[in-house]
């Protein structure tokens, strides 16, 4: 991967450190967290399609090279203007003057035993933030699972990247360039059009909470659904959010993907202190907003998520409350058990004790599958994301037992 920043920008003369003119490292770190690189070009990675046609207008070029270059950048995956071969040498050149074709640079790669593959990136202003890519059990496709944040707005106490705190908001470009890091990865250029893609889905479950930085999301799952690009489908992607309430029905008139909510707790006083977030946006509004939800159907149930957490949030009454917090959303559940991560305080539900927690749920008219953790060996398990480049920790990571032959009839793929 090149860093734009320090490769590609040209050499500049050394100048006393107390010079006025020039910019400074404010200037540097602002224009690198919004893709400009050092040398002002812009990252094309990211530009609403609308604000590209603008631009070539602006150059005197028409809408047909926003389409070429569309083809380049997303259909085609190619991160050097002059690759661009069906456009002039004379426009390459000067497009190459103002914009470039970024990627953020990777500091690790890990690939769980499981199939599981973690890429922490790094961008522009020194800012980490990390992608999973998830295997399907059954099928050889996957999610990859993407960050909206660096570190997070919220503080929940079972997750992990809510110790790290918010840093910045990822850029749409920072955003999308996480699918594109994957799909270089397994060499999914250009995109394919029959058969069976291995990067088949989204989901904005990563580090960050999504609806607190839902303009710049927004706009990068529009590049990643647009037909003529990457082109995954809405049906595809799926967006968690803890209950960022007034973005919920605005995210479906705009976007219409799938809706998961992080619940983890049936009743307010419980979710007040295990995510501080429901004291802002109770559960009455919460459910309220799901209920209203424009791409809730009944072939897209939304997905309540709820991480099992021993002796806090897993007994019988808890299950039953669900049932009766829930009724009138159409949607399902599924069962995370707890993820240990370094200096938690919380340990996992037992597993019998989940599976009867699932029943309860059933029996009540609500599928409840347990998804198992996937990539717990390199902390990219559900709560364990963290943008940290050393990652020395495994031998102090405990958790769930893993599931066993007898688990099959109630376990489902992540």
């Amino acid at each position: 991967m090149t860093d734009v920043l320090t490769e590609n920008a040209p050499a500049q003369p050394a100048t006393d450190s107390t010079a006025t003119n020039g910019p400074s490292l404010s200037d540097f770190v602002t224009r690198a967290a919004n893709g400009q690189a050092a040398d002002g070009r812009r990252d094309l990675v990211g530009i609403p399609r609308e604000e590209l046609t603008e631009l070539m207008a602006a150059m005197g070029e028409s809408k047909f090279r926003v389409k070429q270059l569309w083809n380049w950048v997303y259909y085609r995956g190619v991160t050097d203007i002059e690759d661009m071969t069906n456009i002039s040498k004379k426009l390459r050149d000067r497009l190459a003057q103002d914009f470039y074709v970024g990627r953020p640079v990777l500091t690790a790669d890990q690939k769980s035993t499981d199939d599981t593959h973690k890429w922490l990136m790094k961008f522009h202003d020194g800012n980490e933030a990390e992608t999973v890519y998830i295997p399907d059990r059954n099928e050889d496709r996957g999610a990859v699972c993407i960050s909206s944040q660096v570190g997070c707005t919220l503080t929940c106490k079972f997750c992990h990247t809510g110790t790290q705190l918010l840093v910045r908001n990822l850029t749409p470009g920072e955003i999308v360039s996480q699918f594109m890091i994957a799909r270089d990865s397994y060499g999914e250029w250009p995109t394919p059009s029959n058969g069976i893609r291995r990067l088949s889905n989204i989901v904005m479950m990563g580090m960050g909470e999504p609806l607190f930085n839902y303009e710049n999301v927004r706009d990068a799952l529009r590049i990643a659904m647009d037909g003529e690009g990457i082109s995954i489908s809405r049906r595809r992607v799926t967006l968690s959010t803890s209950g960022v309430v007034p973005e919920i029905v605005r995210c479906g008139e705009e976007l219409g993907v799938g809706l998961a909510i992080s619940l983890h707790a049936p009743e307010d006083d419980l979710r007040n202190e295990i995510m501080p977030i429901n004291k802002k946006y109770p559960l009455k509004e919460l459910m309220d907003a799901c209920r209203h939800y424009p791409g809730m159907s009944n072939s897209r149930p939304i997905t309540m998520e709820y991480v099992m957490l021993k002796g806090i949030n897993d007994k019988p009454e808890h299950a039953r409350a669900l049932a009766k917090l829930v009724k009138g959303v159409h949607c399902k559940f599924n069962l995370i058990p707890f993820n240990k991560w370094p200096g938690s305080d919380y340990e996992c539900t037992p597993t019998n004790d989940i599976k009867k927690f699932a029943q309860i749920l059933l029996d009540n008219g609500y599928e409840a599958p347990i998804r198992w953790p996937r990539g717990r060996d390199i902390l990219a398990a559900c709560g364990q994301l963290k943008s940290e480049s050393q990652r020395q920790r495994k031998s102090r990571v405990g958790g769930c037992a893993k599931p066993d032959a007898g688990n099959n009839g109630v376990v489902a793929a992540q």
